[in-house]
């Protein structure tokens, strides 16, 4: 898959504002990529891969740390696993899929939930506990990412990482995205306050650890299948239904509506909510997801425009707001629109 190029100066403002997070947070490097009406409007790099000496440029094919941006693609695959009916329903409890779990603090537990954010599960000293009751609230947790790639295993038979390699990477020609058990150049570091590289996780290549990296490019084209519905180059690469089930709005309605929204662990733009990560001009329908790494992608299906931004950091500084600043982000995609 390949696009071609038509850089527009109204996208400016996006490359700004990109450019002014890559200066507010603690990183070496950044880049933004923009698609509009199935062409390239903006892209831009800076600076290296790495505070080491000599480090790389970042450039093209510089793979950047995507942290819970990857939740996007175990999203799709759990969506993968119900369209083609290994999973019956996401209001199957997860016990029916994963029998050695604790019965009295799963209960109830509905693969919604994790989907959502609102199973109300945490851990404590290596224990999943309850937090709160299933379906009852909303908290950003990691055991509902293990117990959805622990799923998408045993009832598909492949990993996350296979199942993606097979259905999407290849057939689209991704070239850049993958989870890494080694560092070679192409790796940006993540870059922690001290200025310091930061060790990432990579005893696993199966999708369950936080060790992916893809390219600015290849994230673009994440978010330009999913704004295509599957349909790249004149043919069905995904079927329509696994994009639509991914993408729609599946929160419980027995949360706060100030809580945000969710499709299959995407953040999706419905009703106003005051926590969404979404911008306040980003239309409804619209959906993004972001990591810690300040890396995200917005799909604006209203406008047919993808934007990416990637960024090299580990969390903000004190006086970051990294939720305004995700927010801000979006609004610069629609002002720019607005202004051309």
């Amino acid at each position: 898959m390949q696009l071609n190029k038509n850089i527009q100066a109204r996208f400016n403002p996006v490359i700004d504002h990109v450019k002014n997070t890559y200066n507010s947070v603690y990183a070496t490097g950044a880049a933004v990529i923009v698609i509009h009406k199935d062409e390239i409007v903006a892209e831009r790099y800076w600076g290296t891969q790495s505070s080491r000496p000599e480090a790389r440029e970042v450039q093209e094919d510089t793979q950047f740390h995507v942290a819970s941006v990857r939740k996007s693609y175990i999203g799709f695959a759990v969506a993968y696993a119900v369209h083609h009916g290994y999973i019956d329903s996401i209001d199957d409890e997860v016990t029916k899929y994963i029998a050695d779990l604790e019965e009295e603090v799963f209960r109830g537990t509905t693969i919604r939930h994790l989907l959502t954010h609102t199973h109300g599960l945490t851990e404590l000293e290596g224990k999943v506990i309850r937090e709160f009751l299933p379906g009852e609230s909303w908290a950003y947790r990691q055991v509902n990412i293990n117990l959805l790639t622990q799923i998408v295993k045993v009832t598909t038979g492949q990993t996350v990482a296979d199942l993606l390699k097979e259905k999407v990477f290849l057939p689209l020609g991704l070239k850049e995205s993958n989870w890494y058990t080694e560092i070679h150049p192409n790796l940006a570091d993540v870059i922690d306050p001290s200025g310091q590289p930061k060790e990432i996780p990579t005893s696993s290549a199966e999708g369950d650890q936080t060790n992916m990296f893809t390219s600015t490019r290849d994230l673009a084209y994440w978010g330009y299948l999913h704004l295509k519905q599957g349909y790249i180059d004149n043919e069905q690469i995904i079927p329509q239904e696994i994009i639509q089930l991914s993408t729609s709005l599946i929160s419980p309605n027995t949360i706060d509506k100030d809580l945000p929204q969710h499709g299959f662990l995407w953040f999706v733009k419905d009703l106003p909510a005051s926590k969404t990560e979404l911008g306040e001009l980003v239309p409804r329908g619209s959906y993004q997801i972001l990591g810690f790494t300040g890396v995200a992608v917005l799909v604006v299906p209203e406008h047919e425009i993808v934007a990416v931004r990637m960024v090299n950091s580990y969390g903000s500084p004190e006086n970051h707001d990294f939720l305004a600043d995700i927010r801000t982000f979006g609004d610069s995609v629609m002002k720019s629109l607005q202004e051309g």
